[in-house]
């Protein structure tokens, strides 16, 4: 992470790190931090911000009181509630996030943006947009100078008669050349193809 910042691919990086952790989930177990290596971990911020906060501030007085914590099956339920809640929450900010992004690059079919490409699949590259925070795809049809096969090892596609090469973290100047609103997506061509 720290080699990456201040780079083209420091977004991404930072974006495919966080895809590979794992989840975080509210639970009465205490099973500490492993980032922080330490067995003893509570998290909260702020009461203002989210009910599981609260229930943590409210076991704390209780313990600076001296009085019981409360570790019943309730407790229990109000944890996976709350994670259920939290993952509700954040799939409604990434679908808030992709309708306004989708409406703004309406106005962009034809213009030309730098990107990084984020994802190579079987039928095309994901390319993520430099300065707007989006992702498009160009498709491997689109790619007309040569027929790309898809080498999932490598996470790239390779031309078989020309031998050019596209794969993650690639560099590319690509052109949007349809956003679709119903299926929010938006399609790009590349503009220019390395050597």
């Amino acid at each position: 992470m720290n080699e990456a910042k201040g780079k083209p691919h420091e977004y991404l990086i930072s974006k495919v790190t966080l895809r590979s952790m794992k989840r975080a989930r509210y639970s009465t177990e205490n099973v500490g931090h492993f980032g922080l290596a330490s067995d003893a971990y509570v998290h909260f911020t702020s009461p203002i911000r989210r009910y599981p906060d609260l229930v943590v501030h409210r076991a704390l007085v209780r313990w600076l009181k001296g009085a019981p914590v409360r570790t019943d099956e309730g407790l229990k339920d109000v944890a996976r509630h709350s994670s259920d809640m939290e993952r509700r929450a954040q799939e409604a900010e990434r679908e808030s996030v992709e309708a306004k992004t989708i409406r703004y690059m309406q106005r962009h079919v034809g213009d030309v943006f730098d990107g990084t490409i984020g994802g190579v699949t079987s039928f095309g590259l994901f390319v993520e947009l430099d300065g707007v925070l989006a992702e498009g795809l160009v498709r491997l049809g689109s790619l007309v100078d040569d027929y790309y096969a898809f080498d999932a090892d490598a996470h790239a596609v390779f031309g078989r008669r020309t031998r050019k090469r596209y794969r993650l973290g690639d560099r590319v100047s690509v052109q949007v050349v349809r956003v679709d609103a119903e299926s929010r997506t938006i399609d790009l061509e590349l503009v220019d193809n390395p050597a």
